[in-house]
């Protein structure tokens, strides 16, 4: 639309959709039409009122994913990362050869099952009265409860039991945003079946299957029906035993 986008309204729409804006406004002017349409737009935007987003990388470790997150577009200043060792981020930026000035994102080090740094609570119903705390001075991701548009989550949840993976999934879900479109996205190891596989070190881990993964979210985690949960399986070969595939489980879990 004309001070929003290059194209005028009868670019932007086919004639049929202009034909039905004409038709339900009874404005059959164009240029009156599309200032009407603009003016509407504009008070939508400054009523939604939404705090900028944040992001949060769970179990970053050097931060390839989120460096490359940033790289797409997302604003590094609204970027929270997160590792049990302030090591690994620190290495991160040797890596990249980087500064923190360079790449300003948040770190945190920090164990997520530890209460103090970060805290169960429900998923939030209601966005919080109190404005965002400054990045910062952050010093644990309890500050941040029902706060955060996106979370992601690279080979972490497969590194612990099935009750403990509930448990981080619960713990998540509460740093999440009310609003619709919030997500958690990510990858780790997961089989076709949920069970039990043969890891590296001859250590068992234990794997979700798609099926147990939304099932998990879609009714332990949020209530059901509260949530879109998506999870694709890919084969990754025998790259931790002789014996059994792995399989890599992509997924997404997004408020309605």
């Amino acid at each position: 639309m004309a001070s929003e986008n290059k194209d005028s309204l009868p670019d932007a729409l086919s004639p049929e959709e202009l034909a039905f804006l004409k038709t339900e406004t009874g404005i059959q002017d164009t240029a009156e039409l599309e200032t009407h349409i603009v003016a509407i737009q504009k008070t939508a935007c400054e009523g939604r009122n939404l705090p900028d987003p944040l992001l949060l990388d769970v179990g970053c470790c050097f931060g390839n994913d989120l460096r490359r997150i940033v790289h797409d577009g997302f604003p590094a200043k609204n970027a929270i990362a997160s590792d049990l060792r302030r090591d690994f981020w620190d290495l991160g930026h040797k890596l990249f050869r980087s500064t923190s000035e360079s790449f300003p994102v948040t770190f945190l080090a920090g164990d997520a099952f530890d209460a103090n740094f970060l805290a169960l609570q429900s998923p939030a119903s209601e966005a919080p009265d109190s404005t965002t705390p400054d990045l910062g001075s952050l010093k644990s991701l309890n500050d941040l409860h029902g706060r955060l548009s996106a979370i992601h989550s690279a080979s972490l949840f497969h590194l612990f039991s099935e009750p403990d993976q509930l448990q981080l999934a619960r713990k998540l879900a509460g740093l999440l945003a009310p609003h619709p479109g919030s997500i958690i996205f990510g990858c780790h190891g997961a089989q076709p079946t949920k069970g039990h596989v043969l890891g590296s070190r001859g250590r068992h881990m234990f794997c979700h299957s798609p099926e147990s993964w939304r099932e998990m979210w879609d009714a332990e985690v949020f209530a059901s029906g509260s949530v879109e949960v998506r999870a694709v399986l890919k084969n990754a070969g025998k790259i931790l035993n002789p014996t059994t595939d792995f399989h890599m489980m992509f997924w997404s879990v997004k408020r309605l």
